[in-house]
C-alpha cells in the first residue's frame, strides 16, 4: 500500500470564521499518511482516539497517543504523519477568541473529563449553550502537561549514523563505547555532540527514542514483555523503569487492550 502525501498551507496566526469557538476533526486512516510542513491560522489540540502519530517541529518530533496530546499554537511551522489504522482527532481554537495555552508546541494530558468534554463538542447539533458551557469547561481544564513524548534529533554529520541507526532499530544493542570505537572518534566527543544539539546524553537519547517506539507497539495492544524485548531490554522490569524515568508514566498507561488492536 503506497503512502499518501497530504499538501496544506502556510498560514499565519490570525482570526478565521469558525462556526464554534472550538472546531472539531476525525479520520481514521485507511494507509500510511505524511503532512507537509504547514501551518495553521487556528490553535490547535492533537490527539488519537487510537493509535500513535507524529508531529515535528524543526528537529523535535512528538508522538501523540490517546493518553498524550500535542497543543500546537496557531502559525506553527510542523508536519506530520499517521500509520494506517491511526484514529486521529484534532480540536481546532478560534485565534483571539481563545489565548494558547503555551507560545511553543506542549504536550496535554487527555483526562478522561477533557475526553468526554471534546467528544460532547464533536456533535454539530450539541444546542448553543451547551456548547457555551462544555467550551468554557475545556478551557477550564485544559492546561500543559509536564509530560510529553518529545525526542529532540540531532542532525550533525558526525551523529547522523547513530541517529539513522537506533531509529531503524531501537533495540540496537551498542554503547556508546561501541560507537565510539566504530566512528573513530572518542566518546567524549559523541558526549558533547549529543549534549550540544539534544541537551540530553546519548543513554537518555536512546530511551527517549525506545520509548516513542515503545508507545506505538502498546497502543496496538502488544504485551509489554514483548515491548521490553523488541526494544531492547533484558526484562519488563528493567523497561518499566527506564519508560517511568523518560515519560513519567508506566507503560500500562499506553497499552490498549488486545481487542482494540490495530
Amino acid at each position: 500500500m503506497t503512502r499518501e502525501i497530504r499538501t496544506l498551507p502556510v498560514v499565519e496566526a490570525g482570526p478565521v470564521e469558525m462556526p464554534f469557538t472550538i472546531l472539531s476533526w476525525s479520520e481514521v486512516f485507511d494507509r500510511d499518511t505524511t503532512w507537509n510542513e504547514h501551518s495553521h491560522p487556528f490553535h490547535e489540540l492533537l490527539w488519537n482516539e487510537r493509535g500513535t502519530s507524529t508531529a515535528v517541529v524543526g528537529t523535535r518530533v512528538w508522538t501523540v497517543t490517546p493518553s498524550l496530546g500535542l497543543w500546537m499554537p496557531a502559525g506553527t511551522l510542523h508536519s506530520g504523519s499517521a500509520t494506517t489504522g491511526t484514529w486521529c482527532r484534532a480540536s481546532f481554537f478560534g485565534f483571539g477568541a481563545v489565548t494558547s495555552i503555551s507560545l511553543t508546541p506542549v504536550g496535554v494530558e487527555i483526562t478522561p473529563l477533557l475526553r468526554l468534554l471534546l467528544e460532547r463538542l464533536a456533535d454539530t447539533e450539541l444546542p448553543m449553550s451547551s456548547r457555551a458551557v462544555t467550551e468554557a469547561m475545556v478551557l477550564d481544564v485544559l492546561t500543559p502537561s509536564s509530560h510529553e513524548l518529545l525526542l529532540q534529533v540531532p542532525t550533525s554529520d558526525l551523529l547522523r549514523p547513530i541517529v539513522e541507526a537506533v531509529q531503524a532499530d531501537p533495540g540496537d544493542p551498542r554503547t556508546l563505547t561501541d560507537w565510539a570505537r566504530h566512528l573513530g572518534v572518542s566518546a567524549r566527543t559523541i558526549t558533547r555532540a549529543f549534549n550540544a544539539e539534544t541537551g540530553t546524553s546519548f543513554a537518555r537519547w536512546v530511551a527517549a527514542v525506545r520509548a516513542q517506539h515503545a508507545v506505538a507497539l502498546l497502543t496496538r495492544g502488544w504485551e509489554v514483555d514483548a515491548v521490553a524485548e523488541e526494544v531492547g531490554y533484558r526484562s519488563a522490569s528493567s523497561f518499566g523503569a527506564a519508560f517511568r524515568r523518560t515519560t513519567g508514566l508506566t507503560p500500562g498507561a499506553f497499552r490498549t487492550r488486545p481487542d482494540h488492536r490495530l
